[in-house]
């Protein structure tokens, strides 16, 4: 990169800055006349431009430009990746193999305006995951997925359940999760769901669904099964199935992914629950905790969002006593338990090594208690040392409260959501991405299901008394704001 182009940006930025103007010249000047290579002149310019666009008011989309049309060449590519082949000793941050293949497609794929980030792997190859974030605009677990996809390489990654959001903010991503729903024919919320002009839309209040609408990933707990077959399994006391159509209902609010592992699903057995997966998969809604078969209730979904790639796992500890809801095998259809947690461990760890947050989503606890227990507490450590960053829980047809276990949070029990007629404390899960640093903010916001309809707490001293439980139920040292931020 020789002088002419080099005055080009230090103009750049002195348009917005004037102040600035000494020290590019002075740092392009230094850097070519001391008869650098064109890879440190590439380093110096680089480092005054990242150093100092945020305070000339430059934005990175016209910095971004800019590059582009002056960018660092490079004549033989496959002789400077072989120089970074050489300098990564097998693995590349994030874990995944150093080959020329992959380095190959990412030049091609994007282009020399992106060549710095394999010089800086090559100079630093200690530098953690994040390099390819903040030179991209997408982490190491969405380029690699890319590559796999692209080119066929690694099928156990390019095979596996991607979704591509759209989010509302490019510097966050919302995930907005609830509690138990039941759409069964003959119960109380269906009943009610059936004589209303407006449908589902007249069974949630206007703020609460606009709050849903706005989550970037919405998930639900599907406590029942969509299937007109089987038969409700002899002794169990509940038995839940609704019609197939009924699945627009989840289409109508905007749900992304729905799990399946809970102790309802299989209450009309093994065919009423394969109903239920051809159900969701045409409705175009991804399930998580159940399967055909052992490996497919194993497999986690995965959402790519704003260049962060994100896996959501799911399984149920309940039942605890009598045993009605099967468990998958390998040649048949359940769902996935983790009372003895071996192999939702494994799920777990798995999705850690592709991902960039894991969201585990668990069945568990004592129904009708806000009270959380020590199988609970024990699980819930056990996911997060397995790789879980949260840990969000129901079941028990209450809250119950937070904890954090080496900084993660849990949520033990988002109880019910839009579930039966009682009137109960609930409310929606939020955890906040911030997508520039990976910090996760989590939050609780407040509902009431009352008389098959649940709103949004929008009155301050309800709003308050239910996050003042919240905090009372909570492990010690927990807080939660008036806003419903949740820290320790």
């Amino acid at each position: 990169m020789g002088l002419p182009t080099l005055f080009q940006y230090g103009e750049l930025i002195m348009k917005k800055q004037k102040k600035y103007k000494d020290i590019l010249i002075l740092c392009f000047l230094t850097a070519v006349l001391s008869g650098c290579g064109p890879w440190n002149v590439w380093n110096a310019y680089e480092v005054s431009v990242s150093s100092l666009w945020k305070e000339g008011g430059i934005s990175g989309e016209t910095v971004s430009g800019k590059i582009s049309e002056g960018k660092e060449t490079v004549s033989d590519p496959e002789r400077a990746i072989e120089k970074i082949l050489d300098s990564v000793s097998g693995e590349i941050p994030g874990g995944y193999p150093a080959e020329k293949s992959f380095f190959l497609w990412f030049f091609e794929e994007y282009g020399e305006e992106h060549i710095s980030v394999l010089k800086k792997m090559a100079d630093s190859p200690e530098q953690d995951a994040e390099i390819w974030y903040q030179i991209t605009g997408k982490s190491i677990h969405i380029l690699w997925t890319e590559y796999c996809k692209n080119t066929g390489q690694y099928p156990e990654y390019a095979e596996i359940k991607l979704y591509e959001k759209e989010c509302g903010a490019s510097d966050r991503i919302v995930l907005d999760f609830t509690g138990d729903i039941n759409l069964a024919e003959g119960w109380s919320t269906t009943k009610y769901l059936d004589g209303r002009a407006g449908g589902i839309q007249e069974c949630i209040s206007p703020a609460l669904r606009e709050e849903m609408k706005h989550a970037d990933i919405l998930m639900l707990n599907n406590e029942f099964t969509f299937s007109t077959r089987g038969k409700p399994l002899p002794g169990k006391r509940y038995t839940f199935r609704a019609n197939p159509e009924r699945v627009s209902v989840l289409q109508e609010l905007e749900a992304d992914i729905v799990s399946l592992a809970n102790n309802h699903v299989f209450d009309f057995g093994e065919e009423a629950l394969l109903d239920t997966l051809d159900t969701l998969k045409k409705a175009e809604i991804p399930t998580v905790g159940a399967g055909r078969n052992l490996e497919e209730a194993m497999e986690p979904v995965y959402f790519a969002a704003n260049g962060r790639k994100i896996a959501i796992v799911s399984a149920t500890q309940i039942e605890r006593s009598a045993s009605y809801t099967r468990e998958a095998t390998e040649t048949g259809g359940g769902v996935l338990k983790t009372r003895n947690p071996d192999k939702f461990l494994t799920v777990i760890e798995k999705a850690r090594k592709q991902s960039d947050h894991v969201i585990v989503f668990v069945h568990w606890g004592t129904e009708n208690t806000s009270y959380y227990g020590k199988d609970q507490t024990e699980l819930g450590s056990a996911f997060i040392e397995a790789g879980a960053d949260v840990v969000v829980g129901g079941h028990t047809h209450c809250l119950q409260g937070f904890d954090f276990y080496n900084e993660k949070p849990i949520i033990y029990s988002l109880g019910n959501f839009w579930f039966n007629n009682r009137t109960l404390d609930t409310g929606i899960f939020q955890v906040i991405i911030h997508t520039d640093d990976n910090q996760v903010d989590v939050r609780f916001l407040p509902c009431i299901q009352r008389g098959c309809t649940t709103s949004l707490t929008e009155d301050p001293q309800e709003k308050q008394r239910i996050l003042d439980f919240m905090q009372k139920i909570s492990a010690p040292g927990v807080q939660v704001d008036p806003e419903g931020y949740v820290i320790r």
